[in-house]
């Protein structure tokens, strides 16, 4: 039996995963965490982002996206 963890099942995310997941460059992800947008915890030196901090996010974009129509 295999113990891997499928994405679905994350409950942290890499940067580099986060990125993926949002169809987004990795680059772009360490902006927007550095400006606020993009929540994450820390681990001693890393940084990671749970799915409900991603999910924030994408309703971050909603909501800017509904306010400039």
């Amino acid at each position: 039996m295999s113990t891997a963890v499928s994405p679905a099942e994350k409950l942290l995310y890499r940067p580099e995963e986060a990125a993926i997941a949002l169809r987004i460059g990795r680059s772009m992800v360490y902006e927007e965490i550095r400006l606020g947008r993009l929540q994450t915890v820390r681990i001693g030196r890393r940084r990671l982002v749970p799915p409900e901090y991603i999910s924030q996010y994408v309703e971050l974009l909603k909501r800017e996206a509904e306010a400039t129509a």
